[in-house]
């Protein structure tokens, strides 16, 4: 009996960039249902415009370096940045300041860089921290304030006036988030006295934050979809959680004193920072041992920059500051490979 000799590799099925790049954003749509039922459609308003900023400047600056327009568009990885940053911008963030974002990330951060692929640093938390640092009004005061919380809530009316036009009325629709009111008032006030604050709806515990609990859940959801269909590893998700996991229990134990646990994990931007964009495959560690350091090193930052620094939520800053070591951790932590008696590592020679 004859066998047929096929080298390497064995695929089993078609895939590509484009297939990716779709799955992840269809593992968005949780989140994004999470987000418009709590808060209004601001972020339905927001993922649109940054789409089309996203689309519009990549076309451009492919054109100008003379590459294939409709080839690289359809990878959709424009689209992916633009839903990421979109959906870590605040809901009701001036339409300019999406524009400023968006087409930074795309024209700098990304094609400058030689496009997909090439870029090391993570294109939508480049756009989202140039922002949050150049136009910090806007960027803390458009949070969305829970529908519960409103009287009418916020129709797709007035979302779009709070976007594109009139800013008088913002403050009737806006308030702090759970993480900002903890972190700001702790130390000043008992966590009972926090709790009592409208946006925590269970005086006994700040997990049941309004509506950003559901919305963590859901992105959770869309993140194990994910894990499910192979397109990333556990390491970096689980190391990122379980360090920011025990941070907050050997340090923040006291609720009177730190954050607690609960609004670590189920408030912010935690769950889309450690399924959605920590797990980036351009920018983030690729090897095991990498990936495990990559993660933890990411949950250090944000509690650190959380509990000491200046923002209640730091996923962006923490992630930025981790693209730029990754390169160091792949080199120092390559696996064994197959002939050699021990991993080649750093400056270290083949054996």
């Amino acid at each position: 009996m004859k066998f047929l000799n096929i080298s390497s590799p064995h695929a089993t099925r078609a895939g590509n960039t484009g297939n990716v790049m779709r799955r992840v954003i269809l593992a968005t749509i949780p989140g994004i249902i999470a987000l418009t039922y709590f808060f209004g459609p601001g972020h339905l308003i927001q993922i649109a415009l940054a789409t089309c900023v996203a689309l519009v400047c990549e076309a451009a600056v492919l054109k100008l370096r003379h590459k294939p327009i409709l080839f690289n568009l359809m990878d959709y990885s424009a689209v992916l940045t633009a839903v990421l940053l979109a959906l870590s911008l605040p809901p009701y963030a001036p339409f300019w300041v999406t524009i400023v974002a968006t087409s930074f990330a795309i024209i700098v951060a990304k094609q400058l860089y030689g496009g997909l692929g090439q870029n090391p640093f993570n294109p939508a938390m480049i756009g989202f921290a140039l922002v949050l640092v150049s136009f910090p009004v806007a960027m803390t005061t458009s949070w969305s304030a829970p529908s519960e919380l409103l009287e009418n809530g916020i129709s797709f009316g007035q979302a779009l006036e709070l976007i594109f036009s009139s800013r008088e009325t913002i403050d009737a629709y806006t308030m702090a988030t759970p993480l900002d009111v903890y972190k700001h008032q702790v130390g000043i006030e008992t966590a009972n006295e926090i709790l009592a604050n409208p946006i925590f709806t269970d005086t006994s515990s700040p997990a049941t934050a309004t509506g950003w609990i559901w919305v963590n859940l859901a992105f959770l959801a869309g993140g194990l979809f994910m894990l499910f269909k192979g397109l990333f590893t556990w390491h970096i998700p689980v190391s990122l959680l379980g360090t920011m996991g025990l941070l907050s229990l050997f340090i923040g134990w006291d609720s009177d004193q730190y954050v607690p646990l609960s609004l670590h994990m189920l408030a912010g931007a935690t769950m889309l920072g450690a399924f959605f964009i920590a797990t980036d495959p351009v920018t983030a560690s690729t090897t095991p041992l990498g990936k495990i350091i990559y993660g933890g090193g990411i949950g250090i930052l944000i509690y650190v920059i959380r509990t000491w620094g200046s923002y209640p939520d730091a996923v962006a800053f923490a992630v930025l500051l981790m693209n730029f070591a990754a390169p160091f951790i792949d080199q120092y932590t390559q696996p064994r490979t197959y002939g050699h008696k021990t991993a080649t590592r750093g400056l270290a020679k083949k054996d």
